[in-house]
């Protein structure tokens, strides 16, 4: 019997809880880093949130699969697709720490600021438009040598394997 049909059991049930309180705690610190600490992010930080929020209500329904004994095929199928995600995550988080470190260019739309209508006002919303986004070049913020697409990297590194090692345990 392949891994991805065998029965499901409380490992498929807890990863899959885990893999969805770990991604949206992921996203949730981003989103804080964003609302609360001011840091805005560039277009490959918008892009490497996809993967979690897509990512977290699908683990949801792997473990309401898992708790409530539907297929096992469904179950493991999910944590698979979450362990796909997270691994394009990887791919996300490397190439923007790439861009970061001057190893390769990044988007050539990045941190540009598009222009106003002609003869738009001069209130609040129309200020919008002047404020120009940031660099995808440059990390607003490095912890421990490692910027935010870095730890990214890491995070969805470490859930990929979480994700995997549950799609495919035979316990």
């Amino acid at each position: 019997m392949t891994p991805l049909l065998s029965p499901t059991s409380r490992l498929q049930a807890a990863t899959a809880l885990f893999l969805a309180l770990a991604m949206a705690a992921t996203v949730g610190s981003a989103l804080g880093f964003q609302h609360i600490g001011g840091y805005i992010p560039c277009k490959l930080c918008y892009e490497q949130r996809m993967p979690y929020y897509v990512g977290a209500p699908l683990m949801l329904l792997a473990f309401v699969s898992s708790t409530l004994r539907w297929p096992p095929l469904l179950t493991r199928g999910l944590l698979f697709v979450g362990g796909l995600l997270m691994t394009y995550g990887l791919y996300l988080g490397v190439f923007h720490s790439g861009v970061e470190w001057g190893w390769w260019p990044g988007p050539t739309d990045c941190g540009i600021a598009v222009e106003g209508p002609s003869g738009s006002g001069n209130g609040v919303l129309d200020m919008l438009n002047d404020v120009m986004p940031p660099s995808c070049d440059e990390a607003a913020l490095r912890i421990l040598g490692l910027s935010m697409a870095g730890w990214n990297a890491v995070a969805s590194l470490i859930l990929a394997a979480v994700a995997f090692r549950g799609a495919f345990s035979r316990r």
